[in-house]
């Protein structure tokens, strides 16, 4: 049964005859009563007693009354679902990541969500800085990428992936037999470095502070592919994830080694504010995020 002679036979209850239910459905009376004859015809019984100037339902009527009811009633709370979830489905995401391995995958990764939901704008900002937890917190930015899970409650930390941090110097560099560099080593190199404060930078907060080592020189070179040249020219080293430098033509005289014995390993977490992770465009962010940085 088609949906238009549920609305037939509930307008024409509410209104209480042909003629001011014409006026509502916008149908001349005689496409009404055509419409309600084949409806009639279709069901094999009727569904109105109708005298001049009153229309009364039958046994059969009324129960398709409560069922017209019914149905329109949930179609006109699907479409208010709808209407909720796409309005949802729309922001604006101040994105932050720490980590300036994350300059060569974000751009694409903002271009992407760019085509498949053209609702979401994300301003993108990329940096180092002390405060980035804190600036979650203070809604000035809505999600950061970090690699220190942290432990306030108003904040949820989404695990995306594992990395590790090599060592990347010349082959002719003074410890390229060694199997790992040990954080003693540092102290005779040149480490560059993307930006400062150092305490921005995983291979100083992670492996170097904790043991109390400074290295000779620090040199903050913007431009990894910059510093990619001051290394091949064996004038100090620089750290990074392999999967940072995989769309850059790397020198053929460069060594990777790992960072301490156990290497130098971080997680990354998105973090975002607990009472704003479900929100749909913040979780449809997520789920793309997970699926697209999980297997790095």
């Amino acid at each position: 049964m088609e949906l238009k002679y549920f609305r037939l036979i509930k307008t024409i209850v509410e209104e209480g005859n042909i003629a001011n239910s014409s006026e509502r459905l916008f149908l001349t009376q005689s496409a009404l009563s055509h419409q309600l004859r084949e409806m009639e015809e279709r069901l094999g019984f009727k569904v109105f007693h109708r005298t001049r100037n009153k229309w009364q339902l039958t046994h059969e009527g009324t129960e398709l009354y409560k069922l017209a009811n019914h149905l329109l009633d949930a179609i006109e709370e699907g479409f208010s679902n709808i209407k909720q979830i796409k309005e949802g489905a729309r922001g604006t995401i101040r994105l932050n990541a720490e980590c300036h391995s994350f300059f060569r995958g974000l751009p694409a990764f903002v271009q992407k969500m760019a085509v498949l939901y053209p609702e979401i704008d994300i301003d993108l900002s990329l940096g180092t800085t002390y405060q980035t937890i804190s600036n979650v917190l203070s809604n000035i930015i809505d999600i950061a990428i970090v690699s220190s899970k942290p432990t306030h409650d108003a904040l949820a930390a989404i695990r995306v992936f594992e990395d590790e941090i090599l060592a990347v110097m010349h082959q002719e560099n003074y410890y390229r037999n060694s199997d790992f560099l040990q954080a003693s080593h540092f102290e005779n190199l040149h480490l560059i470095i993307n930006s400062f404060p150092l305490e921005g930078v995983a291979v100083y907060e992670h492996f170097l502070r904790p043991n109390k080592i400074m290295p000779s020189k620090v040199s903050a070179i913007p431009f990894t592919e910059i510093a990619l040249e001051m290394v091949g020219a064996n004038m100090g080293i620089m750290c990074s994830p392999k999967w940072a430098l995989s769309t850059l033509k790397l020198p053929e005289d460069l060594v990777f080694k790992r960072i301490g014995e156990k290497g130098l390993k971080r997680t990354h977490y998105l973090v975002v504010k607990e009472e704003n992770r479900h929100k749909k465009y913040i979780s449809d962010f997520i789920a793309t995020f997970e699926e697209d940085f999980l297997d790095q």
